[in-house]
């Protein structure tokens, strides 16, 4: 069996966060990096575009409803860390709301000398007809981390509540139960954590008293992922309710009775299960045969929650993937249910009404020809108002409004932020290794000349059942396509383009399918004569930080530069290192036989070869990432370097996963891996 700690590799100090070796050499490179790609004569003028089209003040306010008003968070120029504000529901439609604002971060930072970070909030529905919104609980991340703290804040004082609920920094969260109590699964000592880093324990915790004394209702494993608990309050179906992740695709749900007793529902652990009013609906991500009929992965079952509890196994098939077709995601409103379907990467959105004689379908009227389409419901407890969202790769993002059953009506559309005009969005397919084909989308100048000599940009992602859908970005359109630059988004397997089969295509030995379809798709822009592999670069970051990871030491022949961000690269220890462990379910567990078997082969850290010659590289990522650790990058750079190979980098001092904090941070991050690119793939 192999050992997964590495006690040879000469570069495991760079693992250390926070000490002051680790943080010397990062400085170092970084101001290497600065003095290398800052000193482009375009560099100020690209990071300022990048900055003001991320403070853009005619961006979309997306909003969330409680009772008389719209919520929203915003960052601009005047706040960098943010606003959370509000506005009441008729001032929303106007051009320019008036805004109240709640909580300035930026004042709260200054007068804590803290660096807070806006993590989000959940605040409490009032039980009694006429009062008013009062009780939320208020999530703020130390420089982005996913480790956060939580405090409570008083909506009608409008002021945080000095003696109220405070949960101390860590991975978890708090759920109301009521005013005076409610659910907390975070670090409450030691045994609290899972191996992940993620809460094992729910306790209920009234106010008042002390977190560690808050009587504990469940427990889970030390090898699950995490658990977490929550109130569906719905009127007439109130339910308190608890998630055990037993791995990143196995969780089960239980219902706790009046005497707080949990049960469990009985339904595979892979499925996704959702409770709405009557209905428990189950999404599959594996075949499960029931009452002799076996539903496809991909299926959508809905039973009659009641019936199912009292052990009648009856359900009604509302999905079936077809060839092509997938279950992108679900939305109920008060009275229907809202399926978003994918036909080859893009978006279909159905109506289904449940009635005496079934579920009547129907499309969703009104909606808008876009390459990208979501939808939320703006109160499902109340009403069948939503929200869509429609945007494709050159038209700005619209937010529309309505009811299910009529006409849906544009309320907010985002400006034109670079110039589209002559540039066109084309979808094609290349055939991987195997014979599948995988689509890409191609966003280039209609009247592309086949030369193979245009610097082109090439992402992808390929993990976790994520799909890569069409989506307006302006930073691409100013910091690549504005100055003839070609972008290509491929959509591989491993991510959920085409339901869970893609997605597990490419899970664990089977990961070198994404990396095949990757260079497919390379192989495919040169032999069109849009590109060549001196002009052809690739991005991607977290699990598409491993992607290209192994693109630069598999295939470096197709590629000119490399971008590679926020990455996992040492698949030997990443198990070890931070949340790694909650990933073993996708990628598979260095500590067994996977590790000969083929991770060994999967990690980019060991197969660097010394006789190689790679593409130029620039690595990104993020002091306080405590997701993916920086240490992958840090021992990539200083492995490349070893080796003398062209390689750059930079990490970010904060911004978490995410990689940037606020917006300066964003738009200077931007412009460094735009600069790179374009200094790489563009000169003669």
């Amino acid at each position: 069996m192999a050992q997964s700690s590495d006690p040879h590799d000469p570069h495991r100090w760079l693992e250390a966060v926070d000490d002051p070796a680790a943080l010397a050499w990062v400085r170092e490179h970084n101001a290497e990096t600065l003095a290398w790609l800052a000193s482009d004569p375009d560099f100020e003028a690209l990071r300022d575009d990048l900055l003001a089209i991320l403070e853009a003040d005619e961006r979309i306010p997306f909003v969330v409803r409680r009772g008389p008003h719209y919520y929203n968070f915003w960052q601009d120029q005047a706040h960098p860390r943010g606003v959370w504000r509000r506005t009441p529901l008729a001032e929303y439609a106007r051009p320019r709301p008036d805004w109240e604002v709640l909580i300035d971060l930026d004042a709260l930072n200054a007068a804590e000398g803290e660096n807070w970070v806006w993590h989000g909030a959940h605040c409490l529905r009032p039980r009694g007809e006429g009062e008013p919104w009062r009780h939320c609980l208020v999530n703020l991340s130390r420089g982005g981390a996913d480790a956060d703290v939580t405090r409570e804040f008083d909506l009608v004082e409008k002021r945080w509540v000095e003696d109220g609920f405070h949960r101390p920094e860590a991975k978890g969260d708090l759920a109301w139960i009521d005013g005076d109590s409610v659910y907390a699964f975070t670090e409450v000592g030691e045994g609290s954590l899972t191996a992940s880093g993620y809460p094992r324990q729910v306790r209920r915790w009234h106010r008042g008293t002390p977190l560690a004394q808050a009587p504990l209702c469940f427990e889970g494993e030390v090898d699950d992922l995490s658990v977490s608990a929550g109130v569906d309050d719905t009127p007439g179906f109130e339910r308190h309710l608890i998630r055990r992740a037993r791995a990143f695709y196995a969780s089960e749900l239980y219902l706790l009775d009046a005497a707080g007793m949990p049960r469990r529902l009985e339904v595979p652990d892979s499925a996704r299960k959702g409770l709405y009013r009557q209905w428990l609906t189950l999404e599959l991500r594996e075949p499960w045969t029931l009452a002799g009929t076996t539903h496809a992965a991909g299926s959508l079952l809905v039973a009659e929650l009641d019936a199912w509890l009292a052990g009648r196994r009856e359900v009604r098939v509302l999905f079936t993937p077809e060839a092509g077709r997938s279950l992108a995601d679900l939305t109920w409103t008060r009275h229907h249910l809202v399926l978003n379907v994918l036909e080859h990467v893009r978006n279909r959105l159905e109506v289904l009404t449940p009635g005496a004689d079934g579920w009547r379908r129907e499309p969703l009227a009104g909606v808008p020809e876009a390459g990208s389409l979501s939808v939320a419901a703006v109160d499902a407890e109340e009403s069948d108002e939503l929200f869509l969202v429609a945007s494709d790769y050159l038209t700005p993002t619209t937010l529309h409004h309505g009811r299910v059953g009529e006409p849906l009506t544009p309320l907010k559309r985002a400006p034109a932020l670079f110039a589209a005009e002559g540039i066109a969005v084309s979808q094609h397919f290349a055939t991987s290794a195997d014979g599948t084909r995988i689509p890409y989308f191609q966003v280039a100048r209609r009247d592309l000349a086949p030369h193979g000599e245009h610097p082109t940009l090439l992402y992808g992602y390929g993990g976790f059942e994520v799909s890569l859908l069409p989506a307006y970005s302006p930073g691409v359109g100013r910091g690549w396509l504005s100055r003839g630059g070609v972008y290509v988004v491929a959509n591989i397997r491993g991510g959920g383009e085409y339901g869970p089969d893609w997605h597990q295509a490419a899970l664990k030995e089977k990961r070198p399918r994404a990396f095949e379809d990757f260079a497919a798709v390379a192989e495919d822009l040169i032999a069109r004569g849009v590109t060549s592999p001196r002009r052809l670069g690739i991005q991607g970051g977290s699990n598409g930080g491993l992607l290209v990871g192994n693109m630069l030491v598999k295939y470096p022949r197709l590629f000119g530069a490399v971008v590679c961000q926020v990455p996992l690269l040492d698949m030997r220890r990443y198990h070890e290192l931070l949340a790694g462990a909650s990933w073993m379910a996708e990628y598979g567990d260095p500590d067994g036989d996977d590790w000969d078997a083929f991770l060994r082969d999967l990690s980019p850290y060991h197969n660097l070869d010394p006789a190689a010659a790679y593409p130029p590289t620039l690595l990104m990522t993020s002091t306080r990432d405590d997701r993916v650790h920086p240490g992958h990058a840090r021992k990539m750079l200083a492995r490349l370097r070893e080796l003398g190979q062209p390689a750059l980098y930079y990490e970010n001092l904060e911004g978490g996963h995410g990689g940037a904090a606020d917006n300066p941070q964003r738009a200077r991050m931007q412009a460094l891996a735009f600069t790179f690119l374009w200094q790489t793939l563009a000169a003669d």
